[in-house]
């Protein structure tokens, strides 16, 4: 094993840093030769952007096709906004097409224009018909790559077709078969046609269970196809069930790993694709939206606490125990929301199952709100030696948190229903809802029993 791959990515940050500290921008450069294209795109984005631009000039263009294409959207467009229009089209011109399909709406348009040139009239044509279909869907995730049969052929004429080709797709696992009018029919696996005799008809060895993608299939059913499938390819289709292309797992990797990031980020208003050392003015601009929102809400909050004004005044360890009501709350109902969210995006969760997933979930929540009511409520007399004021903070734990479980389960299908994204909105919603009745539950049952 060499000395790169036992290298982990914070030593080769550590080193790239000291050099670039030092303004040794050809050191720096010689310290990225070695390294995979992606690693490379990976500790771009892990450094400012002042030395990513002085390093990124000084990287064989050769090599700066492949690393944009697994570059994150906001560092690519950087990227290639410092590029000469000629360096543009000499850096990608060599990428495959469905790489060159992702990057071509970073793409400047003089620099479009030139590239396009450059192609063949089959490659323009791959090109146009990719970009016709929208970015997160099975049409723009395919490649047109493929080898396709014909159903009346024998083992021995696939065979010698394949080494007239001298070089197989990349991620080719099996051989898709088409009728006369090229509809689909099924596949072969490569492994099959090696272990049958060369006499032997394909006909009898094609798997027609696996069915084809249809086109227009978003990226995340096409990444949960994979998954349940076990799939290293699997054929796309149009509408009239005519074989366009293929997806492969690479393809599939990256949109696992995008719509991670995504879930994480969404769910504090970021942009998975965000750059981490944008300019601040940028991100300022990304944020504030978000800062906007959650303003509104505390105010919704704040009225309602503003009700009960004369009750806070009246005894000042209600104050003191607000946030404890409020936090369980909030805590509880993120809990089931995140569930629910995961088993929405996984499609364990519809509106099938939900009158179980309800049930289960207030259980669950009266179960806690018992429990936690005990404990909090024997802190608080130990704190206070109030025992009307722990049985009012007690009983308002158990109606926020059956309530906070109740939300928790039904916000995200709901928001899905209007088209919100419950990752992006379900935090803060859920996070208002269970304030406003913690502190409706306490203070209210405070100012009818004190």
């Amino acid at each position: 094993m060499s000395k790169v791959e036992n290298t982990s990515f914070e030593d080769c940050l550590q080193r790239l840093m000291s050099s670039l500290e030092a303004s040794l921008y050809e050191e720096a450069t010689t310290q990225l030769a070695s390294l995979h294209s992606a690693e490379i795109a990976r500790l771009l984005e892990a450094i400012p952007p002042k030395d990513r631009t002085q390093l990124w000039l000084n990287i064989d263009t050769g090599t700066q096709g492949d690393i944009l294409k697994d570059l994150s959207e906001d560092v690519r467009t950087q990227l290639l906004s410092e590029m000469e229009v000629d360096a543009i089209v000499k850096a990608t011109e060599g990428l495959d097409m469905d790489d060159l399909a992702d990057v071509i709406p970073n793409l400047p348009e003089s620099a479009l224009h030139n590239l396009l040139l450059t192609l063949d009239h089959k490659h323009r044509e791959y090109l146009k018909r990719v970009l016709s279909y929208p970015q997160d869907t099975a049409g723009g995730l395919m490649n047109i790559d493929i080898i396709t049969v014909r159903d009346d052929v024998s083992v021995r004429t696939v065979i010698r077709y394949l080494r007239l080709l001298k070089e197989m797709p990349i991620d080719t696992d099996q051989i898709f078969v088409v009728d006369h009018d090229y509809q689909y029919i099924g596949a072969i696996h490569i492994s099959i046609l090696l272990t049958h005799e060369a006499e032997q008809n394909i006909a009898p060895l094609i798997n027609k269970d696996l069915r084809p993608i249809p086109v227009d299939t978003t990226e995340k059913k096409v990444a949960d196809l994979f998954e349940q499938r076990d799939l290293i390819s699997a054929p796309v289709v149009d509408s009239n069930n005519q074989l366009i292309g293929r997806i492969t797992i690479d393809d599939v990797v990256d949109v696992i790993r995008e719509h991670a990031e995504q879930s994480v980020m969404s769910m504090a208003g970021l942009d998975g694709e965000e750059d981490v050392f944008a300019p601040a003015m940028q991100s300022v601009k990304r944020r504030s939206i978000w800062l906007g929102v959650n303003l509104i809400t505390v105010f919704i909050a704040v009225f309602f606490i503003g009700l009960f004004e004369a009750t806070l005044q009246e005894k000042i360890a209600l104050a003191i125990l607000m946030p404890v009501v409020a936090s369980m709350g909030g805590i509880a109902g993120t809990q089931t929301l995140i569930l629910v969210t995961r088993g929405i995006s996984t499609g364990r969760v519809t509106t099938s199952n939900l009158k179980v997933l309800m049930s289960r979930e207030v259980a669950i929540g009266v179960l806690n709100g018992i429990i936690w009511a005990l404990v909090i409520g024997v802190a608080t007399y130990v704190w206070f030696a109030d025992a009307i004021l722990s049985a009012i903070i007690a009983l308002a734990i158990i109606a926020n948190l059956i309530f906070a479980a109740f939300s928790g389960a039904f916000l995200p299908l709901l928001l899905v229903r209007f088209k919100i994204d419950p990752a992006l909105a379900g935090g803060v919603i859920l996070t208002t809802i269970t304030d406003v009745i913690g502190f409706v539950a306490f203070l209210g049952l405070a100012s009818l029993v004190i």
